[in-house]
């Protein structure tokens, strides 16, 4: 298992920008595709956006293509998150996992909050 560590979060006004960061330990970081998800008071998690082991191939849910996005550094054994256009529906703390099967996912980071004011 990898150990993951989120940071960027914070605080921003609606149409604001913020980027995440996601880095790991271990050696293994370019072998696993990866992924972010959200999850607000009182809701559940929910997948965000995810990327290949090379970052040539990416995804993204719905409420958040065209606004933001994912890329990774594998030499920095970071994966990143760049948010645009924010909104307050988009509040939540921020998780990045490591995916280790069609819908699994493991390695779960501590979060990082973001919360967008109106």
């Amino acid at each position: 298992q990898v150990q993951l560590v989120e940071s960027g979060g914070g605080l921003v006004q609606a149409g604001g920008s913020l980027r995440l960061s996601c880095a790991a330990s271990g050696r293994t970081f370019s072998t696993y595709a990866m992924a972010w998800f959200r999850q607000a008071p009182g809701q559940e998690r929910e997948f965000v956006s995810g990327i290949n082991w090379s970052g040539a191939n990416t995804i993204y849910a719905d409420s958040v293509k065209g606004r933001f996005t994912i890329y990774r550094d594998n030499a920095k054994k970071t994966v990143y998150l760049q948010m645009g256009s924010l909104k307050p529906e988009d509040t939540a703390v921020y998780y990045c996992a490591r995916k280790v099967g069609p819908y699994e996912y493991d390695s779960w980071g501590q979060g990082t909050q973001v919360t967008v004011s109106s």
